[in-house]
């Protein structure tokens, strides 16, 4: 065989791979959106439920944790002072 013959096959060769790498993922695209297609029309998001309101409003976080705050700080001072 000469170059330009080998050559020439090792593009056929290589259109021939990559053509059956597209496929293969074109392939594989249309199989996923079909699944999640099925999945979605047999296993939908279940619809949530709204908790109750209540009357009173919620305590700011930032409030409840200033004691606890304040204590680790006092307590870390009171440890690294006795060293």
């Amino acid at each position: 065989m000469t170059n330009a013959e080998l050559f020439s096959e090792g593009l056929n060769l290589m259109f021939a791979g990559m053509g059956f790498v597209m496929l293969f993922l074109l392939v594989l695209i249309y199989a996923i959106s079909f699944i999640s297609t099925l999945i979605n029309r047999y296993f939908p998001e279940p619809i949530p439920v709204s908790a109750p309101k209540t009357i009173q409003p919620a305590v700011d976080d930032l409030e409840r944790l200033r004691p606890v705050i304040a204590a680790a700080i006092a307590h870390h001072r009171r440890v690294n002072n006795q060293n």
